[in-house]
């Protein structure tokens, strides 16, 4: 299963840099077993709502959230993700948001995550991280 994160989403929408909305078009629509982590659910309607300023509508967000729970299963953090967090922060200093995400990936059979973001905090058992913007 793949996941992406939260960066991912938002360049969707994001007119300023057309080859990384173009990529991330590109690979969402790719994802046929794609999951939605419930953090970057969250965060992507956050961050959407901060695009109004260069003119995405907040219903567009949304929308674009309805569209993905189509085809991608949600994953909810359980408690067992926040202990595997609480680990993963204090071994690798992650943030714990970053450390929450892959905890959950990992415990949720996810064995790549396309992030900007995330790509550089190490390696991980099972689970790649790849940046889909890169060269």
């Amino acid at each position: 299963m793949n996941a992406v994160d939260t960066n991912v989403l938002v360049y969707l929408h994001d007119t300023r840099d057309r080859v990384k909305q173009a990529k991330a078009a590109t690979l969402v629509t790719s994802l046929a077993d794609g999951v939605l982590l419930w953090q970057v659910a969250c965060e992507y309607i956050a961050a959407g709502r901060k695009l109004k300023h260069i003119g995405v509508p907040e219903q567009e967000i949304w929308n674009n959230l309805r569209l993905l729970r189509l085809s991608w299963r949600l994953v909810l953090p359980q408690w067992q993700h926040l202990d595997r967090a609480e680990q993963l922060t204090q071994r690798l200093a992650l943030s714990f948001w970053d450390a929450l995400i892959i905890a959950v990936a990992q415990e949720s059979g996810v064995t790549t995550i396309y992030s900007e973001d995330l790509v550089g905090l190490g390696s991980f058992p099972d689970l790649r991280l790849v940046n889909p913007f890169a060269p």
